[in-house]
This record gives structure tokens, C-alpha cells and sequence, in this order.
């Protein structure tokens, strides 16, 4: 797991912390929402806000979800 730079991690708190209910486990809706929430102009920053937000607020990860390899 690549670590996040501060920026990312700071802005993804504040948003949790400011509009929790927004906020679920569905990586899409939080892109949707990030967009709305924030002025970030750059897709690839948007799109790293919203995986945080969506990992932090128990979105799955994909190891998760796929079935293990016998």
C-alpha cells in the first residue's frame, strides 16, 4: 500500500470530520461528492481524496471482495 502524501490525508479528514453523513463506502459517490465539496482542479488528486475517504469510511478493498486463489 503506496503511503499518502499529507495533503491528501489532511484533506480527506477534514472532510470526513465536516460532512460524515456524505461520506459511505462506495468509491463513486465520494468522487461525486469530493467534486462538489472541494475547488481540487486535478482528476488524479480527486480521485486519491475519494479513495481515502472511501477506505476510511469502510469502503472494501478489492483483495477483500475477490475470492481467494486456491
Amino acid at each position: 500500500m503506496p503511503i499518502k502524501p499529507a495533503y491528501i490525508k489532511k484533506i480527506g479528514r477534514e472532510l470526513m470530520e465536516r460532512y460524515p453523513e456524505v461520506f459511505d463506502g462506495d468509491f463513486e459517490s465520494n468522487k461525486e461528492a469530493v467534486t462538489e465539496l472541494t475547488n481540487v482542479e486535478s482528476k488524479t488528486v480527486r480521485n486519491r481524496i475519494a479513495g481515502y475517504v472511501t477506505r476510511h469510511s469502510g469502503g472494501t478493498h478489492e483483495e477483500e471482495a475477490a475470492p481467494a486463489a486456491p
